[in-house]
């Protein structure tokens, strides 16, 4: 079962997460913050990854910790449960068009983090929530799932439909990153033999 659990404690956050990279996109989803709730929901249907995911953060002072410490542990879970990636695609793409906005995304699940980011906002908030937390969380998660993700925002004009255009275009990546290629059943996606 490619599945993992994570439980991260810091004097900030509290934060317990699994995951089933061979789910259906079932999600159940609680940190105490709406809209960033609504975007991890976007993340599990688009991708296929079930995600139960509880959080306790220090919210009366701002959401960034929150947002981060759950990319932290999201990250965690990814590696984990990809165990040693024999048999998985390794990288993915999509560009997703939402209404009157279009983000691209291409990632390598290569153990070499690293965020290319050239995601602009229009507005500062996205309702309460801060648009500059959307990069806070991408960058966590990538660092701590090993993943090389390049995020580009081809066109938009809406804070919110560009914020969710880049959750559901990571997501969709990630879906095709994670499964398993029946044509490298046992195999390592690398010449290098290790990743």
């Amino acid at each position: 079962m490619r599945t993992a659990e994570i439980t991260r404690q810091t004097a900030e956050t509290g934060i317990t997460v699994a995951i089933n990279l061979d789910g259906t996109g079932q999600y159940d989803v609680n940190t105490g913050v709406g809209f960033f709730d609504h975007m991890l929901d976007q993340l599990a249907r688009h991708s296929l990854i079930d995600i139960t995911l509880r959080a306790k953060g220090d919210l009366h002072i701002d959401d960034h910790h929150t947002v981060e410490d759950c990319g932290i542990a999201l990250g965690q879970a990814l590696t984990r449960a990809l165990g040693d990636k024999t048999g998985i695609r390794r990288y993915g793409h999509f560009a997703l068009a939402m209404d009157d906005t279009q983000i691209s995304c291409a990632l390598d699940l290569s153990a070499r983090p690293f965020l290319v980011w050239n995601v602009d906002f229009p507005t500062a908030k996205i309702g309460t929530f801060d648009s500059e937390l959307v990069r806070e969380f991408f960058q966590a998660f990538a660092t701590h799932g090993g993943i090389t993700l390049h995020v580009d925002r081809i066109h938009g004009l809406n804070s919110h439909h560009i914020a969710e255009a880049a959750f559901k275009s990571v997501a969709r990546a990630l879906r095709m990153a994670v499964e398993p290629d029946p044509r490298m059943a046992g195999q390592l996606p690398s010449t290098k033999g290790a990743l």
